[in-house]
């Protein structure tokens, strides 16, 4: 049986190393984006993957476009909640917009995908959802107390979340990167770059490839034990 998935932010970084891996897998795959249509089309162009855009703090957004995705690929089988921005500053300078904005894109859009999709995988008996979360998430981050409250929230709701999927054949699980070699992260300075590469055991940024593997493998047919776990890929800075 060929399973579909849903990436949201698929289409560049590690949401696009996330759809190839699967794609690999033998899973048909779709991806969400929010903006950069040509950067989209190109990723469609270059890799057959289908491409569809909405933004996930919009639950009603996120309702359509589900019901767009399984119009055209079928019922959705896996989801990947890997959608998420940045508004950085110290709590001192951090706006209620830029504190509300993250919220509502990291972790409102990853409650309003599982709301969308939760009902169907339910029906048919089965699902992996795999919510991408961040060592910020789990250790902290001067200048993002909005970013790492989004990723540790996404923590709890996919502990919360696992318990109600379980005797449905639905498992929910986190994958949590530490610093990984995106345009995200080298946009970095790289004097601040350099602190945080000596923090790392490993001595370097993560590849995203490394993220995309372990994601499908919680997303694979025999990880069905697996639920309610995060699984941390950070070279060794942070460990608990």
């Amino acid at each position: 049986m060929t399973r579909t998935a849903l990436v949201t932010g698929g289409s560049r970084g590690i949401g696009a190393a996330i759809c190839l891996a699967l794609q690999r897998q033998g899973v048909q795959v779709a991806a969400n984006y929010r903006g950069e249509v040509s950067n989209a089309e190109r990723f469609y162009a270059e890799t057959g993957i289908p491409v569809f855009r909405w933004d996930v703090a919009d639950a009603d957004a996120c309702t359509t476009g589900v019901a767009a995705v399984v119009e055209r690929l079928g019922p959705i089988d896996i989801l990947v909640n890997n959608a998420g921005i940045t508004r950085d500053a110290s709590i001192t300078n951090m706006s209620s917009e830029m504190w509300n904005e993250v919220i509502r894109t990291n972790l409102g859009g990853c409650f309003n995908m599982c709301k969308a999709v939760f009902p169907q995988m339910k029906a048919r008996a089965w699902g992996r959802i795999v919510n991408i979360g961040s060592i910020n998430g789990q250790a902290g981050q001067f200048g993002q107390v909005n970013y790492s409250a989004a990723k540790a929230g996404i923590q709890g709701l996919t502990k919360a979340l696992a318990q109600e999927g379980a005797r449905a054949g639905i498992t929910v699980n986190v994958v949590a990167p530490g610093y990984t070699d995106t345009e995200m992260v080298t946009a970095i300075p790289a004097k601040i770059l350099e602190q945080i590469m000596a923090r790392i055991p490993t001595q370097r940024l993560g590849r995203p490839e490394e993220v995309a593997s372990a994601v499908a493998y919680l997303c694979h047919e025999e990880s069905g034990q697996i639920t309610g776990s995060t699984l941390s890929i950070n070279g060794g800075q942070h460990m608990y």
